[in-house]
């Protein structure tokens, strides 16, 4: 009971960890930093940190085809994905943007029926149209979101999609600790040579540099090691539910922090996602081939979680 009770906990906090993700985001835009050096900082620092944990627990390194699919993985799929969720930050409030990645189980859910991978049952399409209603309802451009920055946001559950049905096949033999790190650390030099070609915008104040280091360190390696160690107590239908406390304390993160709201039609949207996102997760495939468990960069699941 104490261990299950200990894996809730975990995840919960991995979840809220991630929802900090735009607030110390904005935070760090707002004192100068760019998204290229934004993430270059945030995915260096972060997969430093875990190299350092793979060699505290003398973890072996991925070689050979495995090492190539993460070094992709990283510095396509992840530069990709990251690269339209921090833009869309600069356009949409941070809540908003959180609660139109978690379109992604959805879509991952029809990418798999499109490639004939997985039959959906009539609960499972149910939480598709839910999802899909609730995005129809979310896009609605206000004063703190642009059209660009929902499009954006749109893009990013998509790319995000498509990287976790990716990623299912080369994290496995890699391990999560392994696969995470080796992600993390393609996508930051990825985004090192977008900061070099555009030139480095680092943070011009101190809060900034704290921005980053909240970024870095809570919302990608805390979120990332209590994921997974939540993940070993509770199992992944549990941990996917919970995981959505990330969107929810964005929402109430940018609220307090940042004077962002949402319209109550986005409100509705935002809460038909969530729900979709709970049905999918209650309900079982009709195949035993399952959908990854969403969650992380995310991270917005596939071992490398996180945004």
């Amino acid at each position: 009971m104490q261990t299950r009770t200990t894996g809730f906990l975990l995840v919960a906090l991995s979840g809220a960890s991630f929802g900090a993700l735009g607030l110390f985001a904005r935070l760090a835009y707002a004192s100068g930093a760019d998204m290229p050096t934004l993430l270059f900082l945030r995915f260096t620092l972060a997969g430093l940190v875990l190299t350092c944990v793979m060699f505290a627990r003398r973890q072996r390194w991925p070689r050979g085809r495995v090492l190539l699919g993460l070094v992709l993985l990283g510095g396509l799929g992840y530069f990709a994905e990251g690269s339209a969720y921090f833009v869309a930050l600069q356009h949409a409030s941070a809540g908003l943007v959180a609660l139109l990645l978690y379109l992604f189980p959805a879509l991952v859910a029809v990418l798999q029926v499109a490639m004939g991978r997985e039959h959906l049952s009539r609960l499972r399409w149910l939480a598709v149209g839910l999802a899909l209603t609730g995005t129809a309802l979310t896009v609605d451009p206000g004063p703190d979101a642009k059209p660009l920055g929902i499009a954006l946001g749109v893009l990013s559950a998509v790319i995000y999609a498509v990287y976790v049905l990716s990623s299912a096949r080369v994290v496995g033999p890699a391990g999560p600790l392994a696969a995470s790190t080796g992600i993390l650390l393609s996508a930051g030099v990825a985004f090192g040579a977008l900061m070099l070609v555009k030139g480095p915008s680092f943070p011009q104040t101190l809060g900034g540099w704290g921005a980053v280091a909240g970024l870095s360190l809570l919302s990608t390696v805390v979120a990332v090691l209590t994921f997974f160690a939540g993940l070993e107590r509770i199992g992944p239908v549990n941990t996917s539910l919970l995981s959505t406390l990330e969107p929810v304390m964005a929402v109430v993160l940018g609220a307090l922090f940042l004077g962002e709201h949402l319209s109550l039609r986005q409100g509705a949207g935002g809460l038909l996602i969530l729900v979709a996102v709970v049905v999918l997760a209650r309900s079982d495939p009709a195949r035993p081939e399952p959908v990854p468990v969403p969650q992380a960069a995310g991270p917005q699941g596939d071992a490398t979680t996180g945004r």
